[in-house]
């Protein structure tokens, strides 16, 4: 029987679904792969054991984090707690504020950033700022909305029905006003109304139709009006739901009652929403209208304004935006998630955002052809990798999405649109990652293990999670620094060599032998499998397969660990003529690895090799050349 070769040069398409193992006619199929596990795709294709995760700090408790980057020079890491938000410079707590949110609300707060400025909003909680004034100096206030002559400029809404009057008892002073329904409860008191666009301030809520107010601006009448409203924001109606900053403006998307509803700032003053008489430079507001209720999502400044809501994605148009051009347009129906806030992104001019559905991430782009729209699944070939996402972030530097999980394993995807490379792979720790964020060129998760929720970095000079790294000038072989990890077993690499696994006791573990460089941590296994060859008989698909030989170009790698059909073994690579030392670390190789192998295989669904290795060492694959014989 001819032997028949099959080169795999690259794997840009990922793991992908079970579901194409009947199609070899897809590029997809010659580009993908089985299982990735705990592993990165490159950009060009080859495929290397994922970074290790360095421990940084215990945090406080469940919550997420978000990045505060004031320029390239100046980023901060902020962790969100119960009642806490601390805050990170360089890998070191700075400050831990006070904060409002409780940790079961956490999850729907949304943020966006301007200079020194981060806001945040939430829909049951007072939107809020995080200023930074100095160097580690750090406060949460409450967002104030541009006075003018005691008026206060902020969006307002009539929440009544439009044939529900307000009768004033004066025009000054202290008075009493009565709805002709009710309108009222005990806590609009402290809240305001404009009455003929003059505005008042409730004292107290004497019942649902009378309270009684403080005039701020001289009534008109004493009689009855249906011309009037009160502040959209309030303890009673909701507070903002997300934000973003366009064009020179605020925007608010959605409240907590007015879920459908966008406001825009003052250009160039961010806190003024007083709409004035319709000029180019003043506030804009409307609501967005369709077959069913659009709760806004999420909002971003893009080539457009960008509009995220639970059932579809809109379009602001205006250049620039002002009363009078401003236009919405609906572009797909996909929708966003409602039961938690996940940010969307920007990766080369397209936004990333997560579908409702839970199963798909979208590609929200313009194209110039149509003027309008799209939204790709960047998932459609990998559904059973996206599962209930609860947090995401881009890492530029890797070219790496990274998506957290609701069952605790997150997944990566290799984005590189100039190249049509869409790859993903799935990851696990011993833990539960629950968080991700993205600051500058470091990747931060937090992950719950056992009971402890630990920050960790994405350290690509590991090959260990929850790990620690040390050098001492002399060769020791006792290490401490390790408390959090007590009575965890961890593995260890000393001066590049792998030791048996040690047992943290006291904050501290022994070495076999004395070293001056350690790494320790908890262990993760990488995993490689190729889908099975398709239709390689000339007749179509084969009854049989045997594997004849296989080689695998690797580089820069110390270990490998494969299975060609009679289990895993420790592959030598000293086939490629690297001199081994007795005691030295292994040596870092490059080159081609030739693997025979035995036996057929009946079941032609199951792929002919497979790389599996815990090791925490160095490895890359850039290619597989295999030569099979096929039995039809």
């Amino acid at each position: 029987m001819p032997r028949i070769p099959i080169i795999k040069t690259t794997f840009t398409s990922g793991e992908v679904s079970s579901d194409l193992l009947g199609r070899g006619d897809l590029n997809a199929y010659d580009n993908g792969a089985l299982k990735l596990r705990n592993v990165f795709i490159q950009p060009t294709g080859g495929i290397i054991r994922r970074s290790g995760l360095r421990y940084i700090d215990t945090a406080l408790g469940k919550g997420r984090m978000m990045a505060f980057e004031f320029n390239s020079e100046q980023t901060y890491l902020l962790v969100l707690t119960h009642l806490k938000l601390s805050i990170y410079a360089n890998d070191v707590l700075e400050v831990t504020l006070n904060a409002p949110w409780i940790e079961d609300d956490i999850q729907q707060l949304a943020w966006t950033q301007s200079a020194d400025t981060l806001l945040l909003t939430h829909p049951d909680y007072p939107p809020r700022r995080l200023i930074r004034s100095g160097l580690g100096v750090w406060s949460i206030v409450n967002w104030e909305f541009y006075h003018q002559a005691g008026r206060i400029c902020q969006p307002m809404y009539k929440f009544a029905g439009g044939a529900v009057t307000l009768t004033p008892s004066g025009t000054s002073g202290t008075i009493t006003l009565t709805a002709s329904a009710s309108v009222f409860e005990s806590g609009h008191a402290g809240t305001r109304l404009r009455v003929g666009n003059k505005e008042v301030q409730i004292n107290t809520v004497a019942s649902a139709t009378v309270v009684s107010a403080t005039v701020i601006e001289n009534l008109i009448a004493t009689t009855a009006t249906v011309d009037w409203e009160e502040q959209s924001f309030s303890s009673v109606r909701g507070y903002p739901a997300t934000a973003a900053f366009h064009q020179d403006r605020l925007v608010i998307g959605g409240s907590r009652d007015l879920p459908n509803r966008i406001w825009m700032s003052q250009s160039g003053d961010l806190f003024n929403f007083d709409p004035g008489t319709g000029l180019d430079s003043e506030a804009i507001e409307f609501g967005i209208f369709s077959d069913q209720v659009n709760a806004i999502r999420g909002v971003f400044s893009g080539r457009h304004l960008q509009v995220f809501t639970s059932g579809s994605e809109w379009m602001v148009t205006g250049d620039p935006l002002t009363p009078a051009n401003v236009q919405i347009k609906r572009q797909t129906r996909v929708g966003s998630m409602i039961d938690r806030y996940i940010a969307p992104i920007d990766v080369d001019g397209a936004t990333l955002f997560v579908a409702r559905n839970g199963q798909e991430l979208r590609e929200f782009i313009y194209t110039s052809i149509e003027e309008a729209y799209q939204s790709t699944d960047l998932a459609l070939l990998s559904h059973h990798i996206i599962s209930t996402p609860i947090d995401q972030d881009f890492d530029q530097k890797r070219r790496l999405l990274f998506l957290v999980r609701a069952d605790g394993q997150f997944a990566t995807l290799t984005v590189y649109r100039a190249e049509a490379v869409a790859a993903w792979t799935l990851h696990d720790t011993a833990g539960q990652v629950t968080s991700v964020s993205v600051v500058g060129d470091n990747v931060y998760l937090l992950t719950k293990r056992g009971a402890h929720y630990f920050i960790e970095l994405v350290d690509d000079a590991l090959h260990l999670d929850c790990a620690l790294s040390g050098e001492s000038g002399s060769a020791t072989s006792t290490w401490a620094g390790m408390g959090y990890l007590n009575g965890n077993i961890v593995s260890v690499v000393a001066d590049g060599k792998v030791e048996s696994d040690k047992t943290v006791t006291a904050g501290q573990i022994t070495t076999d032998h004395p070293a001056r460089i350690l790494q320790a941590g908890l262990p993760f296994t990488h995993i490689i499998e190729p889908l099975p060859p398709s239709n390689i008989s000339a007749v179509g698909y084969a009854r049989a397969v045997r594997l004849v030989e296989a080689t695998f170009r690797i580089s820069n790698t110390a270990a490998l660990t494969l299975d060609t059909g009679r289990g895993l073994k420790d592959i030598s690579l000293r086939q490629l003529g690297q001199p081994t030392i007795l005691d030295a670390a292994p040596p870092m190789v490059s080159g081609d690895i030739k693997v025979r192998a035995y036996g057929w295989k009946n079941d032609t669904s199951k792929p002919l090799w497979r790389i599996e290795q815990s090791l925490p060492l160095p490895f890359a694959l850039l290619s597989v050349h295999t030569e099979v014989i096929a039995n039809s």
